[in-house]
């Protein structure tokens, strides 16, 4: 068994799944950011366009909607194989593309859920609306939303490795570049089981380090 644990977790092995690992984080990392933007814009307009601007609201509902009831990697596949690039931009771009919208209705919620005397009261200071909505809204939506917020990243994270489908170089890719060299299942299990670990480390950490940060605020 030692012999066989030599064998699959060479220095060269190791060092090519972790750099995959590494393509992972970086992907989620772009991923995550692109789509907290632009799922905070698809937020705003779907709560607060009204009147002539109630079309963009309907048209945000029904991107989201399209988005979330269809399977990420459905776009991953789609996205691939219709855009031409960079992988990894593509890859960004395809996650981001169907993330955004599960990140708008947590941002939604979260909006919904502040008062509405707080644009009276910003408006009685002298705020107009993008100042109230910059300086007091935001603000208190991201707070309230920290945890449903996280378990996206988290669920983001574990994503990528559906890019294993595109041949992108991430985790799960190369670490099945490793086990095409194994043949022994329980090589493969060791293998498996050092992927669920690396993926566990990454996530429970920032589960962690969130519950730290929330703590915080609450006795801040």
């Amino acid at each position: 068994m030692l012999t066989l644990f030599q064998q699959i977790f060479t220095y060269d092995n190791v060092t090519f799944m972790l750099k995959g690992l590494g393509m992972t984080v970086v992907i989620a990392l772009f991923a995550t950011i692109l789509s907290t933007f632009f799922g905070t814009i698809l937020a705003l307009i779907r709560t607060y366009a009204t009147g002539k601007w109630k079309w963009a609201s309907a048209l945000v509902g029904a991107y989201t909607e399209f988005f979330r009831c269809t399977p990420n990697l459905l776009w991953i596949l789609w996205i691939y194989f219709t855009v031409k690039g960079n992988k990894i931009a593509v890859s960004v771009f395809a996650i981001t593309l169907f993330t955004s919208a599960v990140m708008s209705e947590i941002f939604r919620g979260g909006l919904n859920s502040i008062p509405k005397g707080q644009f009276e009261g910003a408006q009685s200071q002298g705020f107009d609306f993008l100042q109230t909505i910059w300086y007091i809204i935001l603000p208190q939506m991201f707070k309230k939303v920290i945890p449903a917020m996280v378990s996206q990243i988290i669920t983001v994270i574990k994503d990528t490795s559906f890019l294993k489908m595109v041949d992108v170089a991430e985790f799960m890719r190369n670490c099945s570049v490793v086990m095409g060299s194994i043949y022994d299942i329980r090589g493969m299990m060791m293998l498996f089981g050092f992927e669920a670990l690396c993926y566990f480390v990454i996530c429970f950490t920032l589960s962690c380090v969130v519950r730290q940060y929330q703590k915080k605020l609450v006795t801040a």
